[in-house]
């Protein structure tokens, strides 16, 4: 990364900082106060062997008094500084934090393919506090300790110039250690943030999936993989320590030298002669006390590199283009007309095609049954009607204008989807079914659950329909997770009904219950239905058969076994009877 793109990048950065600017503001003045009061030091130094020399009563009030005023003024410049910067830092953790999570919403499905919840949730947590300890904490030890070693040299110019030039000849030197680790650390900080991603990433895998980890024996497997991807975080910290060990000891050395050398010149009879004792402690005090400000400068230096590689990845995010939604329509209801016009698409330009031009047409109201084997491309198909994904070519329509033309959140409630994969909530039952509807009429979410046949177990339960379902759903089973996702779509009311093997998950007894439930929540409805079980989609307007992205077979139920074709192969495979 060039100067330049690190110069843009903590531009951008301090962006976030600017809304706080009068809490920044306190925290200057603060760090300010405390420069000047510590500087302070040397000049009670000085006063201190003057009036050793020449005591008298004024000196003897005056001194402790200036003592007690340098440090009253120290505390309150440190308070002021701490507490106003830690303000700003917590502000900005929490801006970025909730700019970063909300951009993630709006991302194409494409991006969520491509990267590991893991990794994003690393973005969300260890880099956003990277980032922000490159905006506010080190500007925090720059202000307070840049303006102190302002405030010394100042002070050393003022009592003998032509020492603290000498002094400053060392500062070369420091800036070439510096530009070196600069490099270094960035570098390191980019593979501690990703291994940091893997880490997340190996822990939320294991412990989601903590029950096929158990019924395989593959706990030691996992255990293999985190202490793999941990090591490999823990390598690359210790070179960021070993680096940062070594860069501070030569700089604290190079400034010893110069310190060194500042004694021994001072010292000399020629420059004795032309000052005090007083003031010549006070020269040797304040060119010490700037070894530690120093230090912790070049400490600063790792701070700011870790943060600038956190934010190259962080505001790529942000870049990120968001899903194109060029739409302005705002249609009240759909009537539910579909129409699938040459469709063809694939996940991305290297990868293979898996729709070969598809064309249906869906009349309003109409219940499509979508069967087929694995891969085939059923749940890609309907996938594009809410836009997940954009086809590659061809169009959709739906009352007869293009999706594209609709906005994508008015196009979306007027669609509910049910999927194999059900994903609730942590919260309540009556939240998971009105999910989107924070004020639902409590009525309303019984007459759903009822319609979906899950309000017989959820009276069962503890708390009712105030019930906490814990960590999506595994308080509950199988099929009370799949009626309650069925509730949802049910309590949506959305004339565009998609049911991606919505009764998979259910026991014979369940899928009777669901079958009456969809009939009836069907009813008015444009209903896509994929099925594996092809006895819950007899009753289907139309069935269609699909195989390697192309429809094969269409028809009713009736019809397609009259011609003896795919999907009655599909059916007598099914429903066999064992030899």
């Amino acid at each position: 990364m060039t100067q330049h793109s690190s110069w843009t990048l903590y531009k951008r950065l301090l962006a976030y900082v600017k809304p706080h600017w009068k809490a920044f503001l306190i925290a200057v003045v603060g760090y300010a106060i405390y420069a000047a009061s510590s500087t302070a030091l040397a000049e009670m130094m000085k006063r201190l062997i003057d009036g050793i020399q020449d005591p008298d009563a004024a000196f003897r009030l005056f001194l402790p008094l200036f003592v007690v005023g340098m440090f009253a003024f120290r505390g309150l410049g440190t308070f002021l500084g701490t507490f106003f910067m830690t303000d700003v830092a917590r502000n900005v953790v929490h801006h970025l934090r909730c700019e970063v999570f909300g951009h993630m919403l709006h991302l194409p499905g494409r991006f969520f393919d491509m990267h590991s919840s893991g990794h994003m949730v690393s973005r969300l947590t260890y880099q956003v506090e990277q980032v922000t300890g490159a905006a506010t904490k080190a500007i925090t030890i720059l202000l307070r300790e840049g303006l102190f070693v302002i405030g010394l040299v100042g002070y050393l110019l003022w009592t003998n110039a032509l020492l603290t030039l000498l002094f400053l000849v060392i500062t070369p030197l420091i800036g070439l250690v510096v530009n070196y680790t600069s490099k270094r650390f960035r570098r390191i900080s980019r593979r501690i943030q990703r291994s940091m991603g893997d880490v997340t990433h190996v822990a939320s895998e294991a412990l989601t999936g903590y029950r096929v980890v158990r019924t395989h024996g593959a706990e030691d497997y996992e255990k293999r993989r985190f202490i793999a991807a941990s090591e490999y975080n823990r390598q690359q910290s210790l070179k960021e320590a070993l680096t940062k060990g070594i860069s501070t000891p030569v700089i604290q050395l190079l400034v010893a030298l110069a310190l060194a050398a500042l004694v021994w010149l001072a010292m000399s009879p020629a420059l004795m002669a032309n000052m005090t004792a007083g003031e010549f402690v006070a020269f040797i005090t304040a060119a010490a006390l700037m070894a530690k400000p120093i230090r912790e400068l070049t400490d600063v230096n790792s701070i700011v590199q870790r943060g600038l590689a956190a934010s190259d990845e962080l505001f790529g995010l942000l870049d990120e283009p968001e899903e194109p939604d060029p739409g302005t329509r705002l249609p009240e209801r759909f009537e539910g007309k579909v129409d699938f016009e040459g469709i063809r698409f694939r996940y991305a330009e290297d990868q293979p095609e898996i729709l070969h031009g598809i064309d249906l047409h869906v009349a309003a109201g109409e219940m499509i049954a979508i069967v087929g084997r694995s891969g085939s491309g059923k749940s890609t198909l309907v996938n594009l009607l809410p836009r997940f994904y954009r086809p590659t070519a061809g169009r959709i329509t739906i009352d007869d204008q293009p999706i594209e033309d609709y906005q994508l959140s008015a196009l979306r409630r007027q669609i509910a989807l049910v999927s194999q994969q059900v994903t609730l909530f942590n919260t309540s039952i009556a939240e998971n079914i009105a999910y989107g509807y924070p004020d639902a009429d409590r009525d309303a979410v019984v007459a759903a659950a009822k319609a979906a046949y899950a309000d017989e177990f959820i009276k069962e339960l503890s708390q009712g329909y105030d019930t906490l379902v814990g960590d999506n759903g595994v308080m509950l089973s199988g099929g009370q997770r799949q009626r309650l996702a069925i509730a949802r779509a049910i309590f949506k009311d959305a004339p565009i009904l998609i049911l991606d093997e919505a009764t998979s998950a259910l026991d014979t007894e369940s899928e009777r219950y669901i079958q009456m439930a969809l009939e009836e929540v069907c009813r008015g409805r444009t209903t896509f239905v994929i099925a594996h079980r092809l006895s819950t989609i007899e009753r289907a307007d139309r069935i269609l058969v699909m195989d390697q992205g192309r429809i094969v077979e269409r028809g009713s139920h009736q019809e397609l076994m009259a011609n003896e074709g795919a999907y009655a192969a599909l059916h007598q495979l099914q429903f066999q009877e064992p030899a």
